[in-house]
This record gives C-alpha cells, sequence and structure tokens, in this order.
C-alpha cells in the first residue's frame, strides 16, 4: 500500500483563540474555513514555547526546550536531533521545506531533502539574549511597538515579498512532485511568516474587515502596576515608554492582523487548489498549525513571549484520508505532530522514545480521550530565568523562580483575569502544581544550562564578526544547465516527461 503525502501548512504568530472548529466566523478565511470542515479541531492546541525558534524546533523533534537546547531565538537547533523530517525520510519519504523555520546554526535542513527559500531570519547567534544583564534591552533586534503604531497598507513589504517566494515555490514544488519523476511518497513543509507583525497588509485584505466588530480587544489595557512581573519584564522588553499607544493604534494594528490571516488563507487556498489539479489532494494527510500566538493588544500584551492564552494558544487542525472530521476539546501541543505524522504513516518510534515529550495525536482523533497535562517552557528575552507552564484539563499554572506562581481556571476564567494562587481557598490545587513542577523540572539545573549556553554563543558570536564572515543563512541553488530545455537534452523527452496530466 501507497503511503500518504505529508503537507504541513505553518503560519507564524497566530492566536489559537481565534480558531474554534476553524477561523472565528468573522475572519475572511474561506479557505482554512473549508478544510476545518473535514478536519479534527484539536480547540485547545497549545506551543511547547511562545517563542519562534524555540517553538519550530520543538514542534519538528518532539522534544521541549530543556531536551533540545533552543532556548531562544538565537540558540543552536543541533544537527543530532532526530525530527520529524528525519523519520519520514528515513521510511523513505522525500522531504521538502518551503519558508520559515528559524533554525539557527550550520544545519538549515534537520532531515529537509531540499530547503526552497532561504529563511525570514537570521541563523546565526546575534539575537542571544543575556540573564547576566537583567533589564538590558537590546533595541536593534527586539520587538517594539511601533509594530502597533505603524499598522497599515503596503502593497509590498519585506514579510511580503518573503511570503510570496515561499507559496510559489510551494506550488511549483507539488507540479513537479505530480510528474511522477520521483516514485517515493513526499512530506512537504510550507511554513509562512505572517500574520506575525509588523502589522501591515495588502489593500484587498485591510479592506475585508472595515466594518469589523473585533477591533477592539476584549480586554483593556492592564495599568502596568497592576500586571504580573512577567508582564511588566514584556512590557519593557518591548519599549512601551516610548510609545503612546492610542485605541485607534489598537483598531488599526488588530485589522492589519486580521487581514494578514485572509492574506495566508488566500496562500492556502491556492497551494491546496495546486493539490487538487495535481490529483494529489485525496491522498495527502494535511496538518495546518502555527508556531505561537498574538495577543493582538489583549490587557494591552502584543505579540508573544506571554504564557497568556492568546500568546500560547495556537491553531491545530489535521485532515487525512479516512480520519473523520470532529472537534477535541482535550488540550494538545504542537510538540505532539511528530509522533502524530509516524503514528498516521505506520513508522515506529519507539528507538526515540525515551528522548521525546509529545505524544500521537491519532487516538484522540480517533475519539479516545487523553489525561496527560501540556506542558511549556519559556528562557528567552522577557525574563531573567525559564518560566514554565502545565495545562492540565481546566487548570494553568504558570511558575519562575522568580516571581509568584498564577494558577487559572480557565473554564470559569478564560480569559485569566483572576490568579487563583493568590486565593487560601486554591491552597490544595496550587501546591500540587507546585509538586508536578519540582517533579518535572530541576529548575535551578534548567537556568544554569540557559545561562551556559547564552555565555557561549556570545563569545562564539562576537568572535565570528571578526574578520572573514560566513554565514549559515540556506543559499537555495538551481542549476540552470538542467532547467527546462538544454541541448545535451532531447526535447521530445522533456516536454512529455515535464506534462502533468498526459493525455487529456
Amino acid at each position: 500500500m501507497t503511503r500518504p503525502n505529508i503537507l504541513v501548512l505553518m503560519a507564524d504568530q497566530v492566536n489559537g483563540t481565534l480558531f474554534q472548529d476553524g477561523p472565528a466566523d468573522f475572519l475572511h478565511a474561506p479557505n482554512l474555513k473549508k478544510l476545518a470542515k473535514r478536519s479534527v479541531n484539536f480547540n485547545n492546541a497549545y506551543t511547547p514555547s511562545y517563542l519562534c525558534a524555540p517553538g519550530r524546533a520543538a514542534f519538528m523533534s518532539g522534544q521541549l526546550p530543556s531536551r533540545t537546547g533552543v532556548y531562544d531565538n538565537a540558540a543552536e537547533f543541533r544537527s543530532a536531533v532526530p525530527t520529524w523530517a528525519h523519520h519520514l525520510r528515513r521510511a523513505g519519504y522525500s522531504t521538502c521545506l518551503s519558508g520559515k523555520m528559524h533554525f539557527v546554526g550550520p544545519d538549515q535542513l534537520h532531515g529537509f531533502e531540499t530547503r526552497l527559500t532561504t529563511d525570514v531570519y537570521p541563523a546565526d547567534f546575534g539575537w542571544t539574549p543575556d540573564y547576566r544583564k537583567p533589564g538590558e534591552r537590546i533595541d536593534w533586534w527586539y520587538h517594539n511597538l511601533g509594530s502597533v503604531t505603524g499598522a497599515g497598507v503596503a502593497e509590498i513589504s519585506n514579510q511580503m515579498e518573503y511570503d510570496d517566494e515561499v507559496a510559489f515555490h510551494a506550488e511549483q514544488k507539488l507540479f513537479d512532485l505530480s510528474r511522477g519523476h520521483d516514485s517515493r511518497p513526499w512530506a512537504m513543509c510550507v511554513s509562512f511568516t505572517h500574520p506575525h507583525d509588523p502589522y501591515v497588509t495588502r489593500r484587498k485584505f485591510w479592506d475585508l474587515y472595515e466594518d469589523c466588530e473585533h477591533l477592539d480587544p476584549e480586554q483593556g489595557v492592564v495599568p502596568f502596576d497592576e500586571l504580573d512581573p512577567h508582564s511588566q519584564r514584556v512590557f519593557e522588553a518591548n519599549d512601551y515608554t516610548k510609545f503612546d499607544i492610542q485605541p485607534e493604534d489598537v483598531r488599526r494594528a488588530r485589522r492589519g492582523y486580521f487581514a494578514n490571516i485572509s492574506y495566508i488563507d488566500d496562500k492556502v487556498g491556492s497551494i491546496l487548489d495546486t493539490l487538487e489539479r495535481t490529483r494529489m489532494l485525496d491522498n495527502t494527510i494535511i496538518v495546518v498549525c502555527s508556531d505561537h500566538g498574538d495577543m493582538i493588544g489583549e490587557k494591552g500584551l502584543w505579540f508573544k513571549m506571554s504564557p497568556f492564552e492568546g500568546s500560547s494558544r495556537v491553531p491545530l487542525m489535521i485532515a487525512a484520508p479516512g480520519l473523520e472530521a470532529r472537534s477535541v476539546e482535550a488540550p494538545v501541543s504542537t510538540i505532539d505532530i511528530n509522533a502524530t505524522l509516524a503514528d498516521l504513516v505506520g513508522i515506529d518510534l519507539s528507538e526515540v522514545a525515551p528522548w521525546t515529550d509529545g505524544q500521537s495525536l491519532l487516538p484522540l482523533a480517533r475519539g479516545g480521550t487523553r489525561e496527560a497535562p501540556v506542558y511549556m517552557e519559556y528562557a528567552a528575552e522577557g525574563t531573567y530565568a525559564p518560566l514554565v507552564t502545565i495545562r492540565e484539563g481546566k487548570w494553568k499554572f504558570n511558575h519562575c523562580e522568580l516571581d509568584p506562581p498564577q494558577l487559572f481556571d480557565l473554564e470559569a476564567d478564560p480569559h485569566e483575569t483572576r490568579n487563583l494562587a493568590e486565593d487560601p481557598a486554591y491552597a490544595e490545587e496550587l501546591a500540587a502544581f507546585q509538586a508536578k513542577v519540582r517533579d518535572r523540572w530541576d529548575m535551578q539545573r534548567f537556568d544554569a544550562d540557559v545561562r551556559e549556553s547564552q555565555a557561549q554563543r556570545l563569545i562564539v558570536y562576537e568572535a565570528l564578526r571578526n574578520g572573514h564572515y560566513y554565514p549559515w543563512d540556506h543559499q537555495p541553488l538551481q542549476d540552470a544547465s538542467q532547467r527546462y530545455m538544454r541541448n545535451h537534452m532531447d526535447l521530445n523527452i522533456v516536454e512529455e516527461s515535464q506534462r502533468f496530466p498526459r493525455g487529456e
């Protein structure tokens, strides 16, 4: 039996609270809504780490940052860590990446046989935070709220140029795969950088939200003095005192964000149309996910770096041959995608079981239950020590050695407005989660590992920027002498072999 193909569609910074059985009704996302109707929709899916590189390394490997060592956006993803691309390639799949994966280090493939584009962000150690300098703000690469005040319309931008290229190469690759030159099943990841800020979008998508009723956040700005310590650090990291954010800025930024979800939907629609026209749709597993969310102004917070739902929750949809559409409410994680893909195509991962933190979602997707908690870790800018989160049942518990604990009942308080860790009536629940943290993590060891990694990388980066600099950025190569028609080829063979379908 021929194994199914796999198409992973990943967007960047998608707020999962906007995806319940697919995109929210007010979002203009017809292609994702159509796909959701035939998918298993995981309505409480979370990122393993609410920052790009750590979340993506965990998604690829099935391992939390404390295991991969990818603590922040400049931490090396080691070549020795197996990813789902390695597992599939080892089992006979051709594997391909088009777009962003924020791999840091000289290995820019991590199991992908081909990579069609470079990355949108740097591959070196330049974005390394330094816990030895608490409060330091590195302006040239830290987020700032200019993304909010500068929201609006443009017909081209740095990020649009990138995602246009990602989609084009993905579609061309699908056409190439359909020609049958490679008999292997294929797995392709198409990874966009939108709707990641800046909240700049094309006019045709901006205009879709002129009368949108969701341009104001559900929660207003929380005064700085009333924020928890981690949120205060995130505000400071985002240079909040330099910007006078007005209500109209918030509405424009949210409008741009929603519009860029529509922009991604348009790209997804074109890719799925290509998949259908190449007769491969019916035998392809499709996964839709994101690396982390975006607070989009809730509580006055923006971007990611926060354990709150807007930042930590992500969409996750899986459509597969023989898998019935359904809704799943149990908390899950994108760290589970690694084991799920293997399970869907019959790959035994028992060899790597001791090194993995995720588990297959297939039993849940088939109507089963799951009691295992979801774990998250954050050890990058905006904190001075690792922050860990446990999402279990209706509870979410956040722990950092520097901060008071946070405990939320997400059923009664979905907006996380009441910290039950401060209420003596919940002392038993608090103690139970604190014990779970102690059982799961050695927080002192975790902190020491992060600090050692940062210190070493800062030395290496400074050294490598002296003298000749050899970049690690992926360089997509094309051999023009092997493309289209050349004189070492037979024109009759070229024209026939590059046509699909034939005979119609």
